[in-house]
């Protein structure tokens, strides 16, 4: 369950690492060679395997629970008035403004994170195990688990009260300045994230397999991008799934490869992944993204602001509250929050594929290698049980991705050098690349 509507927002956004290039002259034709092998032919997409239908059919269910958990839970705290008591209590114990927002999200913090307890543990616990995806002690799940309530304690302490002031200080245009304080405080999360939050999940280190790693750097190279980390973790300590991913901000970006993944692709396969990830980087994606999904903040909480006063209307004898700006309306704006973003959310996934699908377009014209690429996605399918062709509703609501069969048949399709036709983001590359042969 989401917690809160920044927690969902960071979520959704993206960040990348910047590495070193040099420089070729524009429009120069890329020196793309290979030890040409069979291994270049259009690639099947594979069916789901009977697990991984199995996966993706529960996984369905488990959705529909979670959500509805996330308007039931709210609405128990608002309209039991146990919300406007825990309040109370916030008082005595807080006695001023501003501690007694700390004392109430704390309070509230721990009451949701004990309920939700056994939910977390058969979704991200129990069921991993039973599909075979986790490789993570009930000790290690705990912890990361108590780790995740720690942080959002301090980071909720830290910035709650700004909402709550504009609420106060603004009532009729707090949405507007809270969309607009959003910015910086999402930029700052993407900066400070991969330093101090990330390592309290995971080892990171640098990569072991430093071919690997000389090979990654010289794709970034011919991506254009400069000032480059690789960085390892240690996720087969908590699953068997592969991922790579860029993470960070300007002078914290960095490109971060589970082991897991290293293990499981072949050097092409996952320099097509790398390329993939870069691609969202020399295309602008974060500020890009930035900007949209503070669109939908945006929305979202003007929706909550213009709705609200019906609750207020109605209920508010029920409720022990009668402003928004009453920090017993926490979970009153968590419920409001969360019914427009599950109705806005299919726009900003809807953005979200059309960014990952140009980074895929990306990655197949910086390294030319589509065949790797599908058969990367292949056992991306494979590895994590994936549906290559899951419903609508799936794509609408749950997928910033297009499906893995979408990506795989237009690794097979897209090949403009081989007609003479110009490459969208060829003005972008810069130094010659050369593919490493198959292994």
């Amino acid at each position: 369950m989401r917690a809160t509507l920044l927690t969902c927002t960071v979520l959704l956004l993206i960040s990348f690492p910047v590495v070193t290039a040099g420089q070729e002259p524009q429009g120069a034709v890329p020196a793309v060679t290979s030890a040409e092998s069979a291994d270049t032919g259009p690639v099947a997409v594979p069916p789901a395997s009977e697990k991984a239908m199995r996966y993706y059919r529960s996984g369905n269910v488990l959705w529909v629970i979670d959500v509805a958990l996330g308007l039931l839970i709210p609405s128990l705290f608002v309209f039991t008035g146990f919300s406007a008591r825990l309040r109370d209590v916030a008082r005595r114990v807080g006695r001023n403004w501003f501690s007694t927002l700390v004392v109430f999200f704390v309070l509230f913090s721990l009451i949701t994170f004990v309920i939700g307890l056994p939910w977390a543990y058969y979704t991200e616990f129990v069921r991993q195990h039973d599909y075979g995806l986790s490789n993570q002690t009930f000790a290690k799940w705990f912890g990361d688990s108590v780790k995740g309530l720690l942080v959002g304690l301090i980071i909720g302490a830290l910035f709650l009260w700004v909402p709550f002031l504009l609420l106060k200080k603004s009532p009729q245009r707090w949405w507007l300045y809270t969309s607009v304080l959003m910015v910086p405080f999402l930029l700052l999360m993407l900066v400070i994230g991969p330093i101090w939050v990330d390592p309290l999940f995971n080892e990171f280190g640098p990569m072991k397999d430093r071919p690997l790693e000389q090979q990654i750097l010289a794709l970034a190279d011919r991506a254009g991008i400069e000032g480059s980390r690789v960085y390892e973790v240690n996720k087969s300590v908590d699953t068997k799934a592969v991922n790579a991913y860029v993470a960070g901000l300007f002078e914290t970006k960095r490109i971060v490869l589970w082991d897991t993944i290293i293990a499981k692709l072949t050097p092409r396969e996952l320099l097509t992944v790398m390329g993939h990830e870069m691609g969202h980087y020399v295309l602008g994606h974060v500020p890009k993204s930035v900007a949209f999904f503070s669109l939908l903040i945006l929305a979202t909480l003007y929706l909550a602001h213009r709705t609200a006063g019906f609750f207020f209307s109605r209920f508010a004898p029920r409720m022990g509250f009668t402003s928004l700006a009453d920090i017993a309306a926490l979970p009153l704006l968590m419920l409001l929050t969360n019914i427009f973003s599950f109705i806005i959310v299919p726009v900003g996934l809807a953005y979200s594929r059309h960014n990952e699908h140009e980074a895929d377009r990306f990655a197949l014209e910086v390294t030319r290698d589509n065949h790797a690429f599908a058969t990367a996605f292949v056992k991306l399918q494979t590895e994590n049980l994936g549906n290559p062709r899951p419903g609508w509703i799936y794509v609408l609501w749950r997928s910033g991705h297009r499906t893995i069969g979408q990506r795989i048949d237009f690794a097979n399709a897209y090949k403009p050098w081989e007609k003479g036709e110009p490459l969208r983001y060829e003005r972008l590359f810069r130094a010659a690349y050369l593919m490493p042969p198959t292994p």
